[in-house]
């Protein structure tokens, strides 16, 4: 029987709505907990009174705060736009643990679809956008030490790190127990690694601190690939959620909903129905003895 949560990010059309109606409207639908951005969560735009009411309104609904997405690219050649960015992920890291919330999603970059970010190759070299993560890390690193708060890195497609073996240096590089990943499926399927379950086996529980649920069909450029509905694409969904099963993975399983032509077009910018049916989809996705 599995021991991880379903959770459901609360980004799209929920970024815009009070949290106590996110709450309100994920555990109506069932959801065990939610993941929180930066635009619910930033020490930077919001109070510390409204960050409590986050927290408070997640419990007061019986949600788990599965991560807070930070998410912040440290490959960028304006120096003092990079610094910055570092340091907003160390205020986060401080605002997290001060509101005893223990898993932050990071990623690395730089991000392809941020036309003023470098491209790797043609704008910097990939040693020089890998020393830039490292000593970005070094920081993010000891204050998640400091702090007792997990950083779940994730792979990003058109990343530095970008999938498993892009991941995998970082992640042994500091060999801290407080440093992991964010696994998420879609972007190892990009890369064109298919085998899914094996991939979740070579992390194993230790290292895996958060799970996003995303499918994904298509090449890791710009405009030719989707991250379609759950079942839809690549994901070997029976395979992988045995796994997890198989690891004892035991932390929150977060839908992040980026069918967005789907989204807009057909919900009409309904994130809660985007919630339900996401919903729906994981449990038909689910092995029989894992459903509940």
């Amino acid at each position: 029987m599995r021991k991880w949560k379903l959770e459901f990010m609360a980004s799209l059309g929920y970024s815009h709505m009070p949290p106590r109606r996110v709450a309100a409207s994920l555990s109506g639908v069932g959801y065990q907990a939610v993941g929180w951005t930066l635009a619910h969560f930033n020490p930077r735009s919001h109070s510390k009174e409204h960050l409590a009411e986050v927290v408070r309104a997640s419990h007061d609904y019986g949600l788990d705060i599965g991560e807070i997405v930070v998410q912040q690219d440290y490959v960028f050649l304006d120096e003092q736009v990079r610094s910055d960015r570092i340091r907003l992920s160390l205020e986060c890291i401080a605002a997290a643990a001060d509101h005893g919330l223990t898993v932050l999603n990071f990623f690395t970059g730089p991000a392809p679809w941020d036309p003023s970010a470098p491209v790797i190759g043609r704008d910097i070299e990939e040693d020089a956008a890998r020393d830039m993560v490292l000593r970005a890390y070094e920081q993010i690193v000891c204050a998640a030490e400091r702090n007792r708060v997990h950083i779940a890195v994730e792979g990003v497609w058109g990343m530095l790190c970008r999938d498993y073996h892009t991941t995998l240096p970082l992640i042994e590089h500091f060999s801290s127990p407080w440093l992991g990943v964010n696994f998420d499926p879609s972007h190892d399927i990009l890369s064109g690694n298919l085998d899914i379950a094996a991939i979740i086996k070579r992390w194993g529980s230790e290292r895996i601190f958060h799970i996003h649920l995303k499918d994904a069909v298509g090449v890791p450029q710009m405009g030719k690939f989707l991250f379609p509905m759950l079942g839809e694409g690549l994901v070997p969904w029976d395979g992988f959620f045995t796994a997890l099963v198989e690891i004892g993975y035991a932390g929150c399983c977060s839908v992040e909903f980026e069918s967005f032509a789907y989204h807009n077009q057909v919900l009409k910018g309904d994130t809660e129905q985007a919630a339900r049916l996401s919903y729906d989809q994981v449990k038909a996705l689910l092995p029989s003895n894992q459903v509940k």
